[in-house]
């Protein structure tokens, strides 16, 4: 027998709705820790790629400091930044060696900071540099970091392979090399890096690894070529400086060294000023770059004396040109010499009393001889002239003699367009025994020197009195010169090669960083006064290396003993000399007491004076301001 239960539909209904109703709630629960779970996990995932990204953003941005590691659990998140640290620090590598090749000044310098560099990438610690030596045929080692090599590797020839040139450094070379042979843009030989592979696998190298230091290599031999051609150049530069100054000296014999030994006193007291903590040189300072200008400059300073003709430069008496004139009047004192002994027998023949014309012809060949020493003597320049003399030099000039050949055959052209417009004297023709002819005198003609502040082409501020003529050989104008040997034409010549000095160094292509060596060159004949030539600049207008060369300058000049006009001065005489020009304006005075109580004068007198040049000084007597 059964029995049934009724059960109603709404209870029924409402457990089905209860049961739904948990499952909704457990499957909610269990998405939002899904979704809170993906939140953190997304989390940690997205730090570290954010971070990275940043990174990048900052790499694309050229920040290539900025370290790319980041902490991950995520191994790829991890393997990225390792990545994207690696790649950072591969381009930082690049910029410190393109900084090394582009930046580096002096050639050991550049071969040190590339090794440095090469082997710091690829994670060595040692390594050295061979430069080719193509006269000689061999590597030399010009920077080794820590390795046993040989100082040269010889013989190599120039058209060696890669191959041949590896293979005969690993006869001296143990261990487990790299080598990248370094050839210039031509493809040409000019060296060797070793590297020393010691951390990682030798026998396995890597050729990323071996590509990466063959392609650094090829950049750093051109780095390598350029910084040769520079020192090259500087070093022939340097050459046909010394060579213009040698033949300068080599052009006089009279003035050999002067265009050595003012740079290196030069150079001498400009350490000095350098050191020094008073005064004006308390701010002083030059540069490496100033240094060289400087050193250039001294031994430029007188380039322009290769246009100065020798006669004059050289000039050791009054009637010198091409070469001593007083044989002429010597000749012409001759003709008188004779002339009296034929007048005196003449007197004879002709009935006169031979007793009185014998001391008549005798009386006249001793005046002759007389004058004759007189002139012979004045030729000789002095310190001065007394007005007494210059008077008796014209009284002398005025006796005559008798000229029978025509002074117009076998000249020049020169000399022809020197006489133009001045006619041929009948002969015989009558002269004075000294005279200045047309023919003394040479025009300036289209060579006038722009030395006169309103000439237009006066582009560097020459300021100085032009002759009226080139040159005058006029025997009475030479003659009656009051001081030394030179006339104002030719103490003008002389002065003009620092004019010539400062065109000539004025149209060389210099580079900025030597672009004041022509006003270096050229100012150390100027004064404190304003006085000096060619620009007449005053002190205010000089800076110190000026003033130093002209110290320098005249310090030389006053104690040489090449001079065919003067004797070598004592260390005393010359330095009083020089006090008076400080007095006088001339020289500037700090420079000077610096150049005394530095002693720069001793140190220079020990190499280049004579023994008896050298005497005791008294400094205290030249430091008064």
């Amino acid at each position: 027998m059964s029995i049934v239960v009724a059960i109603p539909s709404n209870e029924l209904l409402a457990d089905v709705w209860a049961a739904l109703t948990r499952q909704t709630l457990i499957a909610g629960a269990i998405a939002l820790l899904l979704l809170l779970a993906g939140w953190i996990l997304g989390r940690q995932v997205g730090k570290p790629i954010e971070l990275l990204t940043g990174q990048v953003s900052r790499l694309s941005r050229f920040r290539f400091d900025t370290p790319m590691r980041s902490t991950s659990h995520i191994r790829e998140a991890s393997e990225l930044s390792i990545a994207l640290d690696d790649m950072a620090h591969t381009i930082r590598s690049f910029q410190s060696i393109s900084t090394v090749l582009n930046r580096g000044q002096d050639l050991k310098q550049l071969l040190n900071d590339i090794l440095e560099q090469l082997v710091s990438i690829v994670g060595q610690e040692r390594g050295a540099v061979y430069l080719f030596n193509s006269r000689e045929q061999k590597l030399e080692l010009s920077v080794n970091r820590g390795l046993e090599l040989p100082q040269a590797v010889n013989p190599v020839a120039p058209d060696a392979s890669d191959y041949d040139v590896i293979q005969e450094l690993r006869r001296y070379i143990a261990g487990h090399p790299v080598f990248a042979v370094l050839r210039n843009r031509r493809r040409k030989l000019i060296g060797v890096l070793v590297i020393e592979i010691e951390n990682g696998d030798q026998t396995n190298l890597s050729d990323d690894l071996i590509t990466f230091v063959d392609e650094i290599a090829g950049s750093a031999a051109v780095a390598i070529e350029t910084r040769e051609l520079i020192e090259s150049q500087q070093a022939l530069l340097d050459g046909i400086i010394r060579l213009v100054a040698n033949a300068i000296d080599a052009k006089s014999p009279y003035t050999g060294g002067h265009c050595e030994r003012v740079p290196k006193l030069a150079q001498m007291l400009v350490e000095q000023a350098e050191q020094s903590s008073e005064g004006a040189f308390a701010s002083f300072g030059m540069t490496e770059g100033e240094r060289y200008e400087f050193h250039l400059a001294a031994w430029l300073h007188d380039c322009g004396k290769i246009t100065s003709p020798e006669y004059v430069v050289d000039k050791a008496v009054k009637l010198e040109t091409i070469y001593n004139r007083i044989h002429e009047i010597r000749t012409r004192f001759e003709v008188l010499h004779r002339d009296a002994e034929i007048t005196c027998l003449k007197a004879i023949l002709a009935g006169g009393d031979p007793d009185q014309a014998r001391q008549d012809k005798a009386d006249v060949q001793t005046r002759l001889q007389e004058d004759f020493r007189f002139l012979a003597a004045v030729n000789q320049g002095s310190e001065s002239m007394e007005d007494a003399d210059i008077e008796r030099i014209h009284a002398i000039a005025g006796q005559t003699w008798t000229r029978h050949f025509s002074d117009r055959l076998g000249l020049s052209e020169e000399e022809q367009q020197a006489l133009k417009g001045h006619p041929e004297p009948p002969l015989p023709a009558t002269e004075t025994l000294l005279a200045d002819k047309p023919g003394h005198l040479r025009a300036w003609g289209e060579h006038v020197p722009p030395v006169r502040k309103d000439d237009p082409e006066n582009r560097w501020g020459f300021d100085m009195v032009l002759p009226e003529y080139a040159y005058n050989q006029g025997e009475l104008h030479n003659l009656t010169v009051r001081y030394g040997t030179l006339t104002e034409e030719e103490r003008f010549k002389i002065n003009e090669h620092i004019v010539q000095t400062i065109c000539m160094l004025d149209a060389l292509p210099l580079p900025d960083r030597l672009a004041r060596v022509p006003r270096l060159a050229g100012t150390h004949h100027e004064r404190t006064d304003g006085n000096g030539y060619p620009c007449r600049l005053t002190g205010d207008d000089m800076g110190i290396p000026e003033k130093i060369m002209a110290i320098a300058d005249v310090f030389e000049a006053l104690t040489a003993s090449d001079r065919p006009y003067k004797r070598g001065k004592t260390l005393s005489e010359s330095l009083a000399i020089m006090a008076g020009m400080v007095e006088n304006g001339h020289l500037d005075g700090e420079v000077f007491r610096l150049f005394v109580s530095s002693g720069v004068w001793r140190d220079y007198a020990e190499q280049h004076l004579h023994s008896d040049q050298v005497d005791t000084v008294d400094e205290s007597l030249f430091m008064k301001p």
